[in-house]
């Protein structure tokens, strides 16, 4: 699959959260900035290091404590992984689009994936960490019956952070073992799901202003393979 390139055309929506770095600096705490741009490099990287160190290896190095993964079942990632053999070629995959919260805690991916035998979508949640880098917390294949088109331009939407959300109940649905989290300024909301089964679910909303936009729903065939 075609690499996309990322170009430098996030600046509209960064603006719309704040401006300047999200690092630390001399020690002081993370800005809450969003970083659309930090978040697609730290896919591109994962999809790079599963190509030079192996698929699994990859998933490994860069997850986040007590992440998740959907194979179908909800597993801990750790655990998974723990001496899991490499397949004999390791899926490829890029980003086609980020939504971010606004203080940049949490990030959504959406992207396509190919593999030697299948092809699909996946959804991969993103936690900032303490030292300003991204690392995975959940991940989760949509579809194995084609990947989407690459885009042009990987598309970056920013959640509205001039009126802050108030206390609305986070996203419910009645899937078998159903979870919901946030990020930590409350602007974007997700759940994840999976049915007895095997069927799962992954909702993801984000907020306008005014209320909370669903940019996306899917819902995973119980029959259908993990990435």
């Amino acid at each position: 699959m075609k690499r996309i390139v990322i170009v430098a055309a996030f600046s509209l929506a960064l603006a719309a959260c704040s401006s300047g770095p999200s690092g630390r600096v001399a020690g002081m705490p993370l800005k809450p900035a969003a970083n659309p741009s930090a978040v697609i490099a730290a896919e591109l990287a994962f999809a790079r290091l599963a190509q030079e160190k192996g698929q699994w290896a990859a998933f490994r190095e860069t997850a986040a404590k007590d992440a998740e993964m959907f194979v179908p079942q909800r597993v801990k990632a750790a655990d998974w992984l723990k001496g899991r053999a490499e397949p004999a070629t390791a899926v490829k995959w890029q980003p086609h689009a980020v939504w971010s919260s606004c203080d940049g805690s949490y990030a959504v991916t959406r992207g396509g994936w190919d593999s030697p035998n299948a092809s699909g979508t996946f959804a991969t949640i993103w936690q900032r960490q303490n030292n300003g880098d991204y690392k995975w917390v959940a991940d989760m294949s949509l579809t194995s019956d084609g990947a989407s088109r690459p885009p042009e331009m990987i598309a970056a939407r920013v959640a509205e952070c001039k009126i802050r959300p108030g206390e609305a109940p986070l996203i419910v649905k009645t899937d078998t073992d159903w979870r919901t989290a946030a990020s930590r300024d409350g602007t974007l909301r997700w759940g994840t799901g999976v049915t007895t089964l095997g069927g799962r679910t992954i909702s993801v909303a984000l907020w306008t202003g005014s209320g909370f936009e669903t940019v996306l729903e899917h819902t995973v065939p119980a029959a259908a393979p993990a990435r």
